[in-house]
């Protein structure tokens, strides 16, 4: 089957959800001088926010930080549900004309980077009938998110088949299931089952959350008061930038609190819920972690609805191992039975950097996991490409809005000075590499072998600080000692000079 070939882009920007979209307008009104398309593997724009349809997917993220600062976010709601959040990506494409640039149904399997051309040969297949395409750009953006869309992660659990009833994974979760008067097992304690149980526990006849070990959730009220005042004083646009502003102050805020005083947080979190479910509730044996806070990312519970649900009685909490699945329901290893109707496997997801992408520099494919990041947005010695990939302890848009700044900073800068490549190129002596993403969440500790590394100082080191990153990456010196730049002359007489 002939490769379809596209005409070359200045910048190619793979994925279409937040982030893309986010580098799209950025490319599109800091470059305006560059050409740029997106490719994404889906029918639809929206990344995560399409593919997550179980009932009550919302952000665990304030929407002031979530959302764009070129498009505020309208409404007061903290944290908003999963289709305004869908609408929000969609609607934000269609004002700048970005959706027009999407070339929906293509997946990227292989980018190569040639030095001679200075350029990437993207290749792809089309979704619809398997047809192999290329595509060729002078810069890879990759915005792909850090998960497999195809699958999410489910552990090997003695005798899943015999269970009569019906297994989910949130990842796929059916449109059409009636769960009404069901009785539901929800197994997992982390974000995707804290948002989930509140949310089925409404029509279902009963939800018990099962998990291995508890999780830190705290409770936070759905709108914020201090920003519901901003609103009600200030005019609109100002009102947005300081709500935006409380919002980054106060996760850090909490964030450093809770790394410097971990003992005091981890008793302020279990006080204020016994407050919620009273004295008689076990909350040493299901909310508190044998970890500190933020060693693994905190649940939030929008005006406490999980703790309501469990004091009605809605939503059973368990806590305990998982022997086997049985013809009804689940055995633990305590001898305990759980009979279920469906069984929802809130177990997590699988990591997919890049979303599989083979990348490859001048035929040699470079390793993930043997890089290191380079200022939280590109990898060591590999050119012309950056990666979009948010906070784990705040917004995820935060920090690849300051990613997609930094990219067209680079872009321009590179024009400016007739630059065809740059490269960060990894320092001969650090002294502690470890993971970048140094969560002990089971997603991430599954994935160590292909998660890029970081080093122990700039610009090498992944910061979870917006501050830092705002320095580094908005105002910070683009030609460091660590960023090599060269000319396309240099380059091919580079080549040249090899092949000889």
């Amino acid at each position: 089957m002939s490769i379809q070939s596209s005409p070359h882009t200045d910048v190619l920007i793979v994925g279409a959800g937040l982030s893309g979209i986010c580098a799209a307008y950025y490319v599109q009104t800091r470059c305006p001088t560059r050409s740029y398309a997106i490719l994404e593997s889906r029918d639809t724009m929206g990344g995560t926010w399409d593919l997550f349809r179980y009932p009550g997917v919302r952000s665990d993220s304030d929407m002031h930080t979530l959302g764009y600062s070129f498009r505020p976010w309208r409404g007061l709601k903290s944290m908003a549900d999963g289709p305004s959040i869908l609408r929000y990506i969609e609607e934000t494409a269609q004002e700048y004309g970005i959706d027009h640039r999407i070339r929906f149904g293509y997946r990227v399997q292989r980018a190569a980077w040639s030095s001679a051309e200075a350029r990437w040969s993207v290749d792809a297949i089309r979704m619809s009938d398997g047809a192999p395409a290329r595509f060729t750009c002078s810069f890879l953006f990759m915005c792909t998110g850090y998960y497999d869309y195809a699958q999410g992660y489910t552990p090997d659990w003695p005798d899943l088949d015999l269970f009569r009833g019906l297994v989910i994974h949130p990842q796929r979760w059916p449109t059409d299931l009636d769960y009404a008067g069901k009785r539901i097992i929800v197994i997992g304690s982390g974000a995707t089952a804290v948002t989930l149980a509140p949310a089925l526990a409404e029509r279902a006849a009963h939800v018990t959350i099962l998990q291995r070990s508890p999780t830190y959730v705290v409770a936070l009220p759905a709108e914020d008061p201090v920003m519901r005042r901003f609103y009600q004083k200030l005019p609109p646009r100002i009102a947005y930038r300081l709500s935006r502003w409380w919002s980054i102050g106060v996760g850090m805020y909490f964030y450093t609190l809770a790394r410097r005083l971990p003992d005091a947080t981890r008793r302020n979190i279990l006080t204020q819920i016994r407050a919620h479910l009273g004295p008689d509730f076990d909350v040493e044996t299901h909310f508190n972690p044998h970890y500190n806070p933020w060693d693994q990312r905190l649940c939030v519970a929008p005006d406490g609805d999980l703790f309501r649900a469990i004091k009605s009685g809605r939503i059973a909490m368990v806590t305990d191992q998982i022997e086997r699945f049985t013809e009804t329901g689940i055995r633990l290893a305590s001898g305990t039975e759980l009979n279920a109707d469906i069984i929802v496997t809130a177990t997590g997801l699988v990591l997919k950097p890049m979303g599989g992408a083979q990348i490859v520099v001048d035929g040699i494919p470079v390793d993930p996991g043997k890089t290191l990041t380079y200022r939280g947005a590109m990898f060591s010695d590999v050119p012309n490409l950056a990666l979009a990939f948010g906070y784990t302890n705040a917004s995820w848009t935060l920090k690849c809005e300051l990613i997609a700044q930094y990219v067209c900073r680079l872009l321009n800068y590179m024009e400016k000075h007739g630059y065809a490549r740059c490269t960060p190129r990894r320092p001969n002596t650090l002294l502690s590499i470890q993971p970048a993403v140094t969560l002990t969440s089971g997603y991430i500790q599954r994935a160590l072998d292909v998660i890029p590394r970081q080093g122990e100082r700039d610009p090498w080191k992944a910061h979870q600080n917006y501050l830092r990153d705002l320095l580094s990456l908005r105002f910070g010196r683009l030609n460091d000692g660590s960023m090599e730049f060269a000319r396309l002359g240099q380059l091919q007489a580079h080549a040249v000079r090899g092949v000889r």
